[in-house]
């Protein structure tokens, strides 16, 4: 049986009360940093070998059923805003389609053929990397699709939540987060989901960080969209500037980004 599969430590669920259900599932909780660190020298080695990929072109695309699918579309429509991107640049992929984002979509993840045709409308490179993301590490649409990018030569990667499985055979650089049974028996979109946002996080901020758009430690390329986010850059600027929040306001109003308002003064 999958670990993700395997029976939940705690028994008769419907019996707890809301304290105890809630202080089982936070206790739980605490376990998926950890088992995070573990892989930390995978992820690093997938992360080196993404980032002179994109300097050369690249793109990076992620392939999910599901709460995977659905998270790898999370970080990268979160990239853009963020790092100020193209919104093509990371593309989230799932099984069923951007409908399947909201409402699942029957049989979608056993194709195994259907993400690599899924991936054709970006017509992908050599220098593209495809990174799939399964909890139980054994899902026919993701397996397809690094198998299939593997032969046309795109760098590929996996994280999975099940130490051997065939997902994780497929990739070349597969990260392996192994969380134990769920709270909930079989329900990964709890201790795996979690798992699998934090190493998303992980590789997408620290490609990002690698390719230059991070400064000290601000995200000064970021797309200024709300009142919140022009605050933020403000903000920003005085820090590292030291000018008043008018001036601020003022260079960012003329340079149009942080970036740009930082680079101009220090020029």
């Amino acid at each position: 049986m999958l670990t993700t599969e395997s029976s939940s430590s705690y028994n008769n669920l419907e019996q707890m009360s809301v304290q105890e259900i809630l202080s089982s599932i936070n206790q739980e909780d605490q376990t998926v940093p950890s088992a995070v660190q573990k892989s930390i020298p995978q992820i690093e080695a997938l992360v080196e070998q993404i980032v002179p990929r994109m300097k050369n072109g690249g793109r990076l695309f992620y392939i999910g059923a599901g709460t995977s699918g659905r998270l790898g579309v999370v970080d990268a429509s979160e990239c853009p805003p963020t790092f100020g991107v193209p919104f093509d640049l990371v593309v989230g992929i799932i099984a069923g389609g951007d409908v399947a984002i909201r409402k699942a979509v029957e049989n979608a993840e056993d194709d195994w053929s259907q993400a690599w045709i899924d991936m054709q409308a970006y017509n992908p490179t050599p220098n593209d990397t495809l990174i799939g993301i399964a909890a139980s590490g054994r899902t026919p649409y993701v397996i397809g699709g690094l198998t299939e990018a593997g032969k046309a030569g795109l760098l590929t990667g996996c994280v999975v939540c099940n130490a051997g499985s065939s997902v994780a055979a497929a990739a070349q650089f597969p990260v392996e987060v192994v969380v134990g049974p769920e709270f909930l028996t079989g329900s990964t979109r709890m201790k795996s989901g979690t798992a699998q946002k934090l190493v998303l996080n992980m590789i997408s901020t620290s490609v990002m960080i690698r390719l230059g758009k991070v400064k000290g430690n601000k995200m000064v390329d970021m797309q200024m969209t709300n009142e919140k986010l022009v605050n933020r850059a403000i903000h920003m600027i005085i820090e590292e500037l030291g000018v008043s929040p008018d001036e601020a306001e003022s260079l960012l109003e003329e340079y149009g980004s942080v970036r740009g308002a930082i680079e101009a003064v220090k020029k």
